[in-house]
């Protein structure tokens, strides 16, 4: 079982990033996956969620109107499209699929600075 989550950087006020996770080693289709994140000094906290086929999903108040969290079955990927970034969004960024607890990936950094 694996995930490996790609797509941060380092990105201005107001910017843009794409965020993936491709899993493997379990029938990902069957699953509701979601987005965490931790920033320094912090416990990870969860910062969206999305159903098994892609029909229902949730936020955190504080991302909602400018995260969007997507998923392809096909290509057992999950994805977290960031609008109009923060710098109180600076964390490492993690999916997991919350009923099934897997072991973490190695995140990906996002940081948002001028």
């Amino acid at each position: 079982v694996q995930l490996v989550e790609s797509g941060g950087g380092l990105v201005q006020p107001g910017g843009s990033l794409r965020l993936s996770c491709a899993a493997s080693g379990f029938t990902f289709s069957s699953y509701g996956m979601s987005w965490y994140r931790q920033a320094l000094g912090k416990e990870r906290e969860l910062v969206a969620a999305i159903t098994s086929a892609g029909g229902s999903t949730n936020y955190r108040d504080s991302v909602k109107g400018r995260f969007t969290i997507s998923r392809d079955n096909a290509k057992n990927t999950v994805y977290l499209q960031m609008n109009s970034l923060k710098p109180e969004d600076t964390a490492v960024y993690y999916c997991n699929a919350p009923v099934l607890g897997l072991n973490w990936g190695q995140g990906t950094q996002v940081t948002v600075s001028s």
